[in-house]
C-alpha cells in the first residue's frame, strides 16, 4: 500500500459498518489501498494500470492482507470479506470491474474527497467514504524522481507495486533452491528492478521472464542472488537463454547418451602452436632423394 495517513471524521460512528468492526477495517483497508494519483501493478503475473481512487485485488489477496498477524482462529474468510465489499457497493461506496484473474475496486467519488483538507460539506451524501481521505503526498513526490540516485536510496515501494512484487518473485526463487537463503532488504531490491524497467529499458515480463530462468539454471542459480546481481548479469544471461545453452536443469528433449566432448586448455594451446611451413628448395630435394631410394629399394 502506498505511504501516508487516513483522515478520519467522527461521522463514521454514524455510518452502518460502525456496528462491525471487521467492516469496519475491512472498509478501511480498501482506502488505505486506493492508489493516491495513479500506478502500476503486477497482480498474479499480469501488469495493471490504476488511476486515482482505485486498486487491484481479488477475493483471496484481500484475505490474505486481512487476516496478516490475525490468530487463525479469528480470521475472517474471503468469501465473507468479499460478501462485505459487494454491501459497499451497493452502497454506493465503491464499484468493482472484475476479470478472471482480478478485480478493479474504485472508490467512488475519491478526487471530490481526495482534493481537499477541509471538512467534508453536510450537503454531501452520508455515505462512508464522505468522512475518510487519504493524503499521500509524499509518495507522489518520490515517484518524480526517477533517475536522481540519492532520492532513489529514499524511496519507498508499495508491496503491491510491480517493483516490489518482482523483486519478491525473485526472492521466493531463490528460496526454492535455499530454503536457508536469509530475507534481503526488499526496498533496496525493489530500487535495482525500477532501475532494470526505467533505465534499462526492460520489460516487467522479461524481468520476470530472466528471474525464472536464472533460478532454473545450475550455474547462473548461484550467482543471481540479490535484484542487483541480476541487473548486472541481465545481458549475459539473456546471449545464453536465446543460444539454449544446455547448463538448465530442466532438458526433457536431451539425450543422455550423447555427450559434447570439450577440448581441454592443453589441446587448445598446441593446436595453436603448429603452424604448416612450406619447405625450402634444399629440404625438398633431400626429401625427393629419400623417397627414391626408399621406391628402388623393393625393385632391386
Amino acid at each position: 500500500m502506498e505511504i501516508g495517513y487516513i483522515k478520519l471524521y467522527r461521522k463514521i460512528t454514524n455510518s452502518f459498518v460502525w456496528t462491525n468492526p471487521n467492516m469496519l477495517k475491512l472498509w478501511m483497508l480498501c482506502l488505505m489501498k486506493a492508489s493516491h494519483s495513479g500506478n502500476k501493478f503486477l497482480f498474479n503475473g499480469k501488469e495493471v494500470v490504476v488511476s486515482s481512487g482505485e486498486f487491484v485485488t481479488g477475493r483471496d489477496a484481500i484475505a490474505k492482507e486481512f487476516n496478516e498477524g490475525v490468530p487463525r482462529d479469528q480470521q475472517i474468510v474471503g468469501r465473507t470479506l468479499w460478501r462485505w465489499i459487494k454491501k459497499f457497493e451497493e452502497e454506493q461506496m465503491l464499484s468493482i470491474k472484475s476479470t478472471t484473474k482480478y478485480s478493479v475496486i474504485t472508490v467512488k467519488n475519491w478526487n471530490e474527497y481526495q482534493a481537499s483538507d477541509q471538512q467534508v460539506s453536510n450537503n454531501r451524501p452520508s455515505t462512508v467514504h464522505q468522512v475518510s481521505t487519504i493524503k499521500n503526498a509524499e509518495n507522489a513526490k518520490n515517484a518524480k524522481n526517477k533517475d536522481n540516485s540519492r532520492q532513489s536510496a529514499k524511496r519507498t515501494y508499495d508491496e503491491d507495486s510491480i517493483h516490489y512484487q518482482l523483486a519478491s518473485s525473485l526472492f521466493k526463487e531463490i528460496q526454492n533452491n535455499n530454503p536457508e537463503a536469509r530475507s534481503p532488504n526488499l526496498q533496496t531490491w525493489s530500487d535495482d528492478i525500477r532501475k532494470m524497467i526505467e533505465i534499462d529499458n526492460r520489460k516487467p515480463e522479461q524481468v520476470e521472464n530472466m528471474i525464472r530462468w536464472s533460478q532454473s539454471n545450475d550455474f547462473w542459480s548461484s550467482i543471481i542472488l540479490s535484484a542487483k546481481k541480476l541487473r548486472e548479469k541481465y545481458d549475459q544471461m539473456r546471449v545464453q537463454a536465446l543460444k539454449g545453452t544446455n547448463t538448465s536443469k530442466k532438458q526433457p528433449y536431451s539425450n543422455p547418451s550423447t555427450r559434447k566432448e570439450t577440448l581441454p586448455d592443453w589441446a587448445k594451446e598446441e593446436n595453436q602452436q603448429v603452424e604448416e611451413k612450406p619447405m625450402d628448395e634444399k629440404t625438398k630435394a633431400e626429401f625427393m632423394e629419400r623417397l627414391k631410394k626408399i621406391q628402388s629399394f623393393g625393385k632391386e
